[in-house]
């Protein structure tokens, strides 16, 4: 199972890195373009049957995205339906992990005031209560693209605002390992 070229791998880079004492397998059941649903339908294969000691997840973006393309979608997850499906989940994995992580969705754009950003941040929301709900750490990525957002314009990080290159990705990575110490 491949890491991807994303912040998944380079937090396993990181991680050997700065820790190479510290013997850590990291697992990348991530699947680019998934919403919720399609996680709650490989929850069993990709997580609970790998019985992993930490779970990180980060959903969201693509059920807040599809909200806002222009090819209608009946499946379409609106929020009161992520909010049950990611409990759902959240429950069945509750007490199997050490540690459980929560990474909220982000759009890499400044104006809190864009309405696909305003629809993000109140997802977000739902997962850093999600993160309280079930003891978890919460990882803040939409703060961490802020920090950057005051310096510099979305467009160095991405062209669409969903996809971040390389150097979105080690921000996100960053916020990670800030956030698990």
């Amino acid at each position: 199972m491949g890491l991807g070229d994303g912040y998944v791998s380079f937090v396993d880079s990181l991680l050997a890195t700065l820790h190479p004492e510290v013997n850590i397998s990291v697992l990348n059941t991530g699947i680019s373009g998934h919403c919720i649903t399609d996680l709650e339908a490989r929850w069993q294969r990709d997580v609970l049957d790998l019985s992993p000691d930490w779970l990180s997840v980060m959903i969201g973006i693509n059920d807040v995205w599809q909200q806002f393309n222009n090819q209608p979608n009946p499946n379409q997850t609106r929020l009161e339906q992520y909010k049950n499906i990611y409990r759902k989940l959240l429950k069945q994995t509750r007490h199997d992990p050490k540690g459980l992580i929560l990474m909220s969705p982000y759009f890499i754009e400044s104006d809190p005031s864009n309405l696909m950003r305003q629809h993000m941040d109140v997802y977000s929301r739902v997962v850093e209560e999600l993160a309280d709900e079930f003891d978890a750490l919460f990882v803040d990525t939409q703060a961490a693209f802020n920090r950057y957002l005051a310096h510099r314009p979305a467009q160095s990080l991405s062209d669409d605002r969903i996809h971040p290159n390389r150097t979105g990705h080690m921000i996100i990575s960053n916020a990670f390992l800030e956030s698990i110490k």
